[in-house]
């Protein structure tokens, strides 16, 4: 056996090993802990609905959806983006619109419906799809949500997909463990993509 031969065969059987070390490492616990969602102010987005108020000014008042390019229209104010901005932003920018044509104007922007926010579920699941996320959501409920998984899933390679990109494995083991300490209770992000391979 030359030198080339011997260098090489070392370096498949360490190779191999790391490998294993690293299979075997990862099945006692392969879920890896997703951020939690913060607490912060609802951030409006596409398909919600407005309830647009002025005081005492009925017909500068409406009911308006946020279109699909994240914006709506009022009278008298033109465009604005709603997507992205709390209804205390908007309300802001409306009454700084309006000041030269109502004196003092009074302007409250509430959030009629919530249509925005959703997590979508795919792969392996009897439903793919996305799902609307009104309130808060774990993995495990997205897949139920779903119908659950087909034959073919691999339960113990669940992928946790954000709007950033990032991607954070989940066992279905872990969400389901019997014991409670060691059972995970993973939150969703709107946006978030679950992807059962």
């Amino acid at each position: 056996m030359g030198k080339e031969t011997r260098e090489m065969a070392m370096k498949s059987a360490w190779g191999w090993a790391l490998l294993s070390v690293l299979l075997l490492g990862g099945c006692a616990h392969r879920t890896k802990e997703l951020p939690a969602p913060a607490d912060e102010p609802y951030r409006i987005g596409r398909e919600d609905v407005l309830d647009v108020s002025v005081w005492r000014d009925p017909d500068l008042s409406r009911t308006v959806p946020v279109r699909p390019d994240g914006f709506i229209s009022l009278p008298m104010v033109g465009e604005i983006q709603a997507e992205g901005r709390t209804a205390r932003e908007i309300e802001a920018e409306i009454v700084q619109k309006l000041r030269p044509y109502v004196q003092e104007p009074k302007v409250t922007v509430i959030v009629r419906e919530v249509n925005a926010p959703q997590v979508f579920v795919t792969g392996e699941v009897a439903r793919p799809g996305a799902f609307p996320a009104r309130g808060r959501i774990s993995v495990l409920q997205a897949i139920a949500l779903a119908g659950g998984f087909t034959e073919f899933a691999n339960q113990g390679a669940i992928m946790v997909i954000r709007r950033d990109g990032k991607g954070y494995p989940v066992d279905f083991a872990d969400l389901v463990a019997e014991d409670d300490e060691a059972r995970q209770i993973l939150w969703l992000m709107p946006g978030d993509t679950v992807v059962v391979p």
